[in-house]
């Protein structure tokens, strides 16, 4: 397993997380099984937006030797009174829910405090308006809530979000179909979307990815909204090479699917390589890099994707991308111009240009 670490806070946190929308398909004894041997794994991020209530017992039982090792991400916003998931803005029935959430879960802390599904100004409106994003920031004061999140499907509010100044980390839906505006959550365009996930890493505000394989339509191609199938390795691979992404949060149903998942971790990089998204993917995406390092090897050995990613990340105000560039053993400058990245890109990235381009920034 490999982590990555929260620039607001220092924890390291797995780069597979797991999501729980899905797990209470199976009986409390594999939750819990489940739970346990993800741990073993080395997973230690947990999203707690359950479509039931059911889960958060077993994963109190599961994980109550091990709390000091994993972080929850809890929701202030999703409510289990009924058994079922719900969604509410009313401050009074946000604690009730907040308090049995706790108990279930066996812990007196919340990790990741979230304000949960904030997709419109109206929902933002309320939650400012019922003393929601109070109480959350008094929780932090008394040390209840560790760090502020946000969970969001929408690019513009998110910024408005961000721009309070509370947030350590943010829940954002990532994927290649709604990159490229396809699904009931493709808002925004490519690059309002990359500017979002620039912004974020600028900042120090680390992303968890929620519904990485497109609730499941990417890994079909009758349901693909670009009739072409990808797996589930090359979705996480695209959600992990995007800007100030920290963990990705596969729903799964049980064990059978977390050592599917697992694997991963042990696959090779030809089975994580999603360049083939560059044959569907929009026109408006063209000419845009995505870090993918299809172009890869270099004749001259540069890191083409990491070098972009340093670059957008710089223009971008990001003092600490620059400082990353510099220490980089190969540089933008020493670009021989063999054309061998723009004849492999499949985005049509004219990435002799860029690193002209990128040298000149840099020097």
């Amino acid at each position: 397993m490999q982590y990555r670490i929260l620039p607001h806070g220092k924890e390291k946190i797995s780069v597979l997380g797991l999501g729980t929308s899905s797990i209470q398909m199976s009986g409390e004894k594999e939750i819990e099984e489940t739970i346990r041997c993800a741990v073993e794994n080395g997973v230690n991020y947990f999203d707690m937006a359950s479509a039931e209530a059911k889960p958060f017992p077993a994963y109190g039982r599961a994980l109550a030797d091990c709390r000091e090792r994993v972080y929850f991400q809890i929701h202030f916003g999703a409510n289990y009174q009924s058994g079922s998931y719900g969604w509410t803005t009313d401050l009074d029935t946000i604690k009730r829910s907040i308090d049995w959430q706790l108990n279930a879960l066996k812990t007196d802390y919340i990790d990741f405090g979230f304000l949960h599904c904030i997709d419109e100004a109206s929902d933002l409106r309320k939650i400012e308006k019922n003393g929601i994003i109070d109480y959350v920031l008094a929780l932090k004061k008394q040390g209840v809530v560790r760090h502020i999140g946000l969970s969001s499907h929408t690019p513009e509010l998110t910024n408005r979000v961000l721009d309070l100044g509370i947030l350590d980390m943010l829940m954002f839906s990532i994927n290649p179909g709604y990159d490229y505006r396809q699904g009931d959550y493709g808002i925004g365009g490519v690059e309002e979307r990359m500017a979002l996930y620039r912004r974020c890493e600028k900042e120090g505000v680390g992303i968890s990815v929620m519904k990485p394989f497109g609730g499941g339509q990417l890994l079909d191609a009758k349901t693909s909204p670009f009739r072409k199938a990808l797996t589930e390795y090359q979705c996480i691979q695209y959600a992990l090479d995007k800007p100030g992404v920290l963990t990705v949060l596969p729903g799964i149903r049980g064990k059978q699917d977390l050592q599917r998942l697992l694997g991963f971790c042990e696959a090779a990089q030809e089975e994580r390589d999603y360049s083939e998204i560059g044959t569907f993917a929009p026109q408006d995406a063209m000419g845009i890099c995505v870090y993918c390092n299809h172009c890869q090897p270099c004749p001259a050995g540069l890191n083409v994707g990491l070098i972009n990613k340093y670059y957008d990340l710089s223009k971008a105000g990001d003092a600490l991308a620059r400082d990353h560039y510099r220490k980089l053993e190969r540089k933008a400058d020493q670009c021989i111009q063999c054309g061998h990245c723009n004849s492999r890109c499949p985005f049509h990235v004219d990435q002799m240009a860029r690193m002209k381009t990128i040298g000149d920034f840099f020097r």
